[in-house]
């Protein structure tokens, strides 16, 4: 169950003093879990729940209502926590009333006031705001309930602004209790208020008297004009009189002032050629002025200026304008082909390139400039490429590479998005990458490696300018405001809806140049016959390793992540995914190739130093190489977004399953020539150790102490290991790490691998048997010995004790090798022991009764001697041996046969040691 709330806790309200209806905010602790939890709120005792609004369990705003006292605590009541305490208080203040013409020092909300009546807000406009108090005396509300006052007066209101005002209703409602001379006193504040108002409409008619009195002489001079035309009377022959004295008076001013006439009107046409040199002097001027701003670069005042006079002047039938204007218009023409060319150099940054286009837009150039500069650019990525190779190529072949100022683009491009590449490759062992992008690595890292970074570096910088100008081409944005009035910008819109195709194809040779160029210097055997001129030319001395195709790769991927950002269509980018999956099938079958190799190696280091177990370090080399090698290809076989499984051939799949199955058998191949050489044959002119390694000369000092018989035994230790374990953990790797056929692999490398543990294994029995087996007959036979005629017997013949010796050497000499291998070998060698005893056995035509009894004597002491290692062959022959004997006839033969057996292993007790049964036990653990 869950424990009950705290009670609710006021810790501080804002602002703590005030008016009624003033909002305040309420904090504290335990305020309520919702709007629904909060069913109680007072300040100084008046209820303020209707107009509280819960924001959180530590905030809620309201407005404070009329309360009687002037101090008091908030208390908050809630469901789940009860009625609560505070901390603090809350001041009551008095409110003081301001109409809407006195003078406030605090601005009076006139178009929302608080209602009190009706507890809410109301808009109304300033012209119906009531003041205080009209009749300027205390207001007393009295209780009359609202709706008998709206029965006494149906359709009236106590609202003084309305058109039903009722002034009986007004006086009952707020001076139901004011006295008579009260009353009296507030006619004579009426009053003096009307006197107020006509006092200000009598000054202000005062105010403008003046205007009055002028408006009025003007409209009396006017009708008195009127009243003299109408009634001017004039005389024909009067009129004649004075039309012949104006015609005089003119012929003899015009003789007067002809001179000075003349003189006025060349001087007006002077003033009016001034007037218009002075008026049309932006045209006069503009030839002058736009050679000084192209010459400055002011581009945009050329334009503007020549916008100006195309409207004034385009259309003018006037000669001098026009030939002015003409003027303008081969300046123009020169700025024009001075900007196309300025759009078609490159380098260029995309920048420029936009401005360019705008002002030939605006000059309204012939043709397409926008397409022409798209169509330059892209030869200029492609010369751009091909340039690379080249002087790559030149580098590589020993000519001395010519610095191509081509080439220097890091100074205006973006810097390379693959920057970051050679601290995120981790070249392993044999390598000689450094993680800096120094000088010294470029010398370090073969030619086609630079080349390919210095090739994806330049597609990188330079396509994401030509594809956004191309957007922007799309988009329109390449134009100006002026152009977009025109209606240009539509028509280029149209254009490259029309040029979509021919974009593509442009995008799409150029990503076809770079995958072929860089298949050109990594994968040659993919190009064409007549593609390897134009996109090869490398010599091919030796391919590039495991690591560094793994960094070419990551190059490439960056690559295609920097262009798939760009928003490019995948299907225009699709032969960047092929590319890079060939290179990953090719760097997978060159790191096997390369450990085939590295494992093939592994038989300079064998330094023959046996652990506990009888091992070598050789097996946990050859398990170490193939991990490094799976793990240098981790990058290589993770699949990045949109890249196929690099397995998903068929071929592939068969490739990587033979080439795994070789290294395989490579180190297996390794093992048996290490154990087969001879002793003068073992090369260590090429052992590849560290000459700081404190075991250098005591392995080398082992090695060269070692029979080849104890190669054997140590190649088939480290056979049992490998087939146990080794193999076992390499096939776990493989899976690991998504290669496919891996039980194949598995069971073919451990067949090979069997044969050559049962070939080793019959050659240490032959080496080893032989001459024991050998030995028994001519030491059976020593001194004319003879089955038919010999003494009693005395005890165990020394051959059967030499034989004894031979096999306790071989058990030590396994035993010191390998514990695990000693069953195994004494079971072997016992075998054919107890096959020769038994053959020799049958050969004897017949026995005495002394030859019977010593040969069984001897039987039977070598059988119990190596008893923990017989099999059922072993006892076969061992059981032929003996029924071949005749049987004992006395008790005293069987007596005897037995003391001489106990007397021959209390004899040699301390050599048999090794056959006990206990140490077999110890070696079987």
């Amino acid at each position: 169950m869950s424990r009950a709330r705290q009670p609710p806790l006021v810790t501080g309200i804002s602002p703590n003093e005030g008016i009624s209806w003033t909002k305040v905010t309420i904090r504290g602790e335990n305020l309520g879990t919702g709007p629904t939890d909060l069913i109680g709120l007072t300040i100084c005792g008046h209820n303020c729940l209707l107009t509280a609004e819960w924001m959180s369990a530590s905030k809620i705003v309201c407005r404070v209502g009329q309360a009687k006292n002037d101090k008091g605590d908030i208390i908050v009541t809630t469901k789940s926590g009860g009625k609560g305490t505070s901390t603090v208080s809350f001041k009551l203040l008095k409110p003081e009333k301001i109409g809407i013409l006195d003078q406030s020092a605090v601005w009076v909300d006139e178009m929302n006031y608080y209602d009190m009546r009706t507890d809410r807000n109301k808009g109304i406009p300033p012209l119906s705001l009531r003041p205080a108090n009209p009749l300027g005396i205390e207001i007393d509300k009295g209780r009359f309930p609202q709706k008998d006052l709206e029965a006494l007066f149906p359709g009236m209101s106590a609202d003084f602004t309305s058109e039903n005002f009722s002034a009986a209703w007004y006086l009952i409602e707020n001076h139901s209790t004011t006295s008579f001379d009260q009353l009296k006193t507030a006619v004579v504040n009426l009053k003096k208020q009307a006197n107020k108002k006509n006092e200000g409409s009598l000054a202000y008619v005062k105010g403008g008297l003046s205007t009055f009195f002028e408006a009025q002489d003007a409209l009396s001079a006017i009708h008195q004009k009127l009243e003299a035309d109408g009634t001017e009377k004039v005389e024909g022959s009067m009129t004649q009189k004075l039309e012949n004295v104006l015609n005089r008076a003119s012929n003899t001013a015009d003789t007067l002032f002809q001179e000075v006439l003349g003189r006025k009107d060349k001087a007006d046409s002077t003033r009016n050629a001034l007037n218009v040199l002075q008026r049309f002097k932006f045209l006069f001027n503009l030839p002058l002025n736009i050679e000084r701003n192209i010459q400055k670069g002011d581009y945009d005042v050329v334009i503007n200026d020549y916008e100006k006079a195309k409207s004034l002047f385009g259309k003018t039938e006037v000669q001098v304008f026009k030939k002015y204007y003409a003027e303008v218009e081969t300046r123009i023409e020169a700025l024009r082909e001075l900007l196309l060319d300025k759009l078609l150099e490159t380098p260029s940054t995309l920048h420029d390139q936009k401005r360019y286009i705008r002002y030939l837009s605006d000059l309204h150039a012939p043709g397409d400039p926008a397409w022409q500069c798209i169509g330059a650019q892209h030869q200029w990525i492609l010369k751009l490429m091909h340039n690379c190779k080249e002087n790559y190529v030149k580098e590589q072949k020993g000519t001395s590479l010519i610095h191509s100022p081509m080439l220097d683009l890091d100074s205006d491009v973006r810097p390379s998005p693959i920057g970051h590449l050679s601290q995120t490759a981790s070249l392993k062992r044999g390598s000689s990458f450094q993680s800096g992008r120094d000088d010294a690595w470029r010398y370090k890292a073969p030619q086609q490696v630079v080349f390919v970074e210095k090739l994806t570096k330049l597609v990188v910088s330079q396509l994401p300018n030509f594809w956004k100008l191309w957007i922007s081409y799309v988009n329109g944005s390449l134009f100006s405001e002026t152009a977009e009035k025109s209606g240009q910008m539509e028509r280029s819109k149209k254009n490259a809806r029309q040029r979509q195709n021919d974009f593509k194809k442009m995008i799409q040779e150029v990503m076809h140049s770079l995958v072929k160029l860089i298949r050109g210097a990594l994968l040659p055997f993919s190009l064409r016959e007549g593609e390897s001129r134009q996109y090869g030319g490398w010599e091919m001395k030796t391919e590039l390793s495991g690591q560094w195709l793994t960094h070419v790769i990551q190059t490439v991927r960056l690559s295609s992540e920097s262009l798939t950002a760009l928003e490019i269509p995948n299907d225009m980018l699709q032969i960047i995914q092929d590319l890079i999956l060939d290179l990953r099938v090719r760097c997978i079958i060159v790191t096997l190739q390369h450990t085939a190799e590295d494992i093939k190696r592994l038989a300079e280091k064998e330094d023959w130093v046996v652990d506990n177990e009888g091992l070598t370090s050789l097996p946990s080399q050859f398990e170490q190489c193939i991990v490094h090698s799976l793990q240098s290809l981790k990058i290589v076989l993770d699949c990045k977004p949109g890249e196929a499984s690099v397995f998903q051939q068929q071929k592939t799949q068969e490739d990587v399953c033979q080439l795994s199955i070789g290294i395989m058998q490579v180190f297996i191949d390794c093992l048996e020539l290490l154990s087969t050489k001879p002793d003068g044959d073992i090369d260590t002119a090429h052992l590849s150790v560290d000459v700081s390694s404190p075991d250098l000369f005591g392995s080398i000092h082992e090695d060269s102490s070692l029979s080849s018989e104890q190669r054997v035994l140590i190649a088939l230790s480290n056979c049992r290991y490998l087939e146990r374990h080794t193999f076992l953990n390499i096939a776990e790797h493989f899976e690991k790490h998504g290669f496919q056929g891996v039980e194949k692999i598995t069971q073919v490398s451990m067949e090979s691998l069997k044969e050559l543990d049962q070939r080793l294994f019959e050659m240490y029995i032959e080496s080893k048997a032989d001459p024991i087996v050998g030995s028994l007959e001519p030491g059976i036979y020593a001194g004319y010995f003879d089955w038919k005629d010999c003494l009693v017997p005395a005890g165990v013949r020394n051959y059967l004790k030499e034989a004894l010796v031979n096999i306790i050497a071989v058990h030590a000499e396994v035993f010191t090798i390998s514990k695990d291998l000693v069953p195994r070998v004494m079971s072997r060698i016992v075998e054919a022991v107890s096959e020769e005893l038994s053959r020799l056995m049958q050969c004897v035509s017949s026995f005495s009764r002394n030859g019977a009894l010593q040969a069984r004597l001897e039987i039977c002491a070598l059988r119990d001697t190596v008893a923990i290692y017989l099999t059922p062959e072993s006892n076969s022959s061992f059981k032929q041996a003996l029924e071949a004997l005749p049987q004992l006839s006395s008790g005293t033969d069987k007596k005897l046969l037995e003391e001489l057996l106990n007397k021959f292993k209390s004899s040699m007790h301390l050599q048999l040691t090794c056959f006990q049964a206990s140490s077999s036990a110890m070696m079987k653990t």
